[in-house]
């Protein structure tokens, strides 16, 4: 095997073991086993678990970003657009730690909040480079800092909303009322002249 189809063979077993059992309650040994290859294989490719998890999830969200801003529906008005892909967005990072990471771990450990911290900040900077290259957006002062703000705010509310609440249901509950009643002041403020 080339180095690009083993490191592949390597996040699609680990995704399929994340999605399945969650990231605490996968071991590298049980990845190697799915990838069909020695458990030091996976050391010449990943120093540790977290940067395999880390691997998947830039390649998902490259991915899902690209398809959130391509398949958005550019006619709409601006604060329109920006809310419909800050909620896109927020439905993508609470996927993310829903499906590859787990809850309950994200909870409890310090490394997967620190790791989660870093994720985040990634994405906003994919979603700032997305944002900015949109045609037809006004060019207003400082909207770079103000789309900036957007993202920020959004992003703590909503990882607020999935570490305070007891279950799914409340998840939903917290991001239709976040949808409802705090970002379109939060958008406004963004695209205020």
């Amino acid at each position: 095997m080339e180095a690009d189809k083993i490191k592949e063979s390597i996040k699609r077993g680990a995704q399929d073991l994340f999605r399945k059992f969650g990231y605490h309650k996968t071991s590298v040994n049980e990845i190697a086993k799915r990838a069909k290859i020695a458990k030091a294989t996976i050391y010449k490719y990943f120093e540790s678990k977290e940067e395999i998890l880390h691997a998947l999830l830039m390649d998902y969200i490259s991915v899902s970003v690209e398809d959130l801003i391509d398949a958005d529906n550019r006619q709409q008005n601006e604060e329109a657009h920006l809310a419909n892909l800050i909620l896109k967005t927020s439905r993508l990072s609470y996927t993310i730690c829903n499906e590859f990471i787990g809850w309950d771990f994200i909870r409890e450990s310090t490394n997967s909040q620190e790791f989660l911290k870093n994720l985040s900040n990634e994405l906003e900077d994919l979603l700032l480079g997305a944002f900015t290259k949109l045609s037809g957006m006004r060019k207003i002062e400082n909207y770079h800092q103000r789309l900036r703000f957007l993202i920020k705010c959004s992003k703590s509310i909503v990882f607020s909303f999935a570490f305070t609440s007891v279950s799914d249901a409340d998840v939903r509950k917290n991001f239709v009322s976040f949808q409802k009643e705090i970002l379109p002041y939060l958008v406004k403020a963004a695209v205020a002249v």
